[in-house]
């Protein structure tokens, strides 16, 4: 989340992918930062052990929403 609205602030579009497990903390980062309207893409946890199928399917159910977010629709 810090460099992702680190980033955004320098002008260079990022988007935050986070997990379910850590949207919680996801949350605070970007409070902290100053930009708690921050949003930013979930999947669901884990990553670590996840395969490369595994990781494809978790990219493919967010990638309509980090391209609507990249491109600020």
């Amino acid at each position: 989340m810090h460099d992702a609205i680190s980033s955004e602030r320098v002008g260079t579009p990022a988007v935050g992918v986070m997990t379910n497990k850590f949207v919680s903390a996801a949350e605070l980062m970007a409070k902290v930062l100053g930009a708690s309207d921050y949003k930013f893409a979930i999947i669901d946890h884990p990553v670590s052990s996840a395969s490369d199928t595994e990781l494809a399917e978790k990219a493919e159910q967010v990638v309509d929403l980090v391209e609507d977010l990249i491109l600020r629709r």
